[in-house]
């Protein structure tokens, strides 16, 4: 099932109509705008220029049938295609550098031969998904917020072979993807990474004997819990806690023995430091679950 990028939803919400209703497990496929939606053409073209009614669209909704509120469902992430040029910008005000911008700037980055083009530099692709989520079962979040329904969680680690888990919120869960990257480094410092539109190839279904009040993702070497919060010492903090917990109740760790395994082995990471909620994450290496025996299906 293909989901064009005209049905574009600006926040997540349990009252968005769906694009599309699907049964689980399911194939599905994501046309995405870039997260300007597609208001940049060239390099006269800067933020000062944008309708901010229009930044960040998501494609979708996707209602997945027989999901329930408590739920959690699994994204495996299949492929990514991004389309060229990629886009990004510079702003007085904008990033952890903002308040050192005089003077807005927009670069176009072309992408050919499996490489960014960022001026006379090639930066190997590394395509991701900065927006992906279900509704929040209260008031709408708009698509550049992240949360514990997913969200603008900006994270590098949600790429193709990677599998992300969210806990559902509401009935058929809503998924909704978008704001593509070809290249992002942790953080995101300057708002952008290489931003692109494309489209995105996943495989959903339930994840069964699972509970989780945060996003995990799976990758080939990590397992990682990932929190937005006010502060990244928050992020952080909430992060590590839950990861405590997830390892007390599904392994036969102590809550102590847990800790000091996090404390020799596992890594406090971060996402992104430029949404209105920053977002961390901590991550244990894959090969010390398994052999902690987690029941996720890796």
């Amino acid at each position: 099932m293909r989901i064009e990028d005209k049905n574009a939803v600006y926040s997540m919400d349990k009252n968005n109509k769906p694009a599309a209703k699907t049964d689980l497990p399911a194939r599905l496929s994501f046309k995405t705008k870039d997260c300007f939606g597609g208001q940049i053409k060239c390099e006269n073209d800067t933020l000062e220029t944008l309708d901010f009614n229009k930044v960040n669209p998501a494609t979708g909704p996707v209602y997945l049938n027989g999901v329930k509120p408590g739920d959690v469902i699994a994204v495996h992430i299949r492929d990514i295609k991004v389309k060229s040029p990629g886009i990004m910008v510079a702003a007085p005000g904008a990033g952890v550098l903002g308040d050192m911008v005089s003077q807005s700037q927009t670069l176009m980055v072309n992408i050919e031969n499996g490489v960014a083009k960022f001026k006379d530099i090639e930066l190997p692709l590394t395509p991701m998904i900065g927006v992906i989520g279900v509704a929040p079962a209260g008031e709408p979040v708009p698509c550049g917020t992240p949360g514990n329904h997913g969200g603008n969680m900006d994270t590098t680690l949600i790429c193709p072979g990677s599998t992300l888990y969210l806990p559902v919120q509401v009935e058929g869960a809503l998924l909704a993807i978008g704001d593509l990257h070809a290249a992002m480094g942790n953080g995101e410092i300057m708002v952008s990474g290489v931003e692109v539109g494309g489209e995105v190839e996943v495989t959903v279904e339930k994840a069964k004997e699972l509970s989780l009040v945060n996003p995990m993702v799976v990758t080939e070497n990590k397992v990682s819990i990932i929190v937005s919060a006010e502060d990244l010492d928050e992020a952080v903090e909430i992060a590590t806690k839950e990861m405590a917990k997830f390892l007390e109740q599904n392994t036969d760790l102590t809550l102590n023995e847990a800790g000091m395994l996090m404390s020799a082995c596992g890594n406090v990471e971060i996402s992104q430091v430029v949404d209105p909620l920053k977002t961390a994450r901590f991550s244990m290496p894959r090969n010390v679950m398994k052999k902690l025996g987690v029941g996720l299906a890796f």
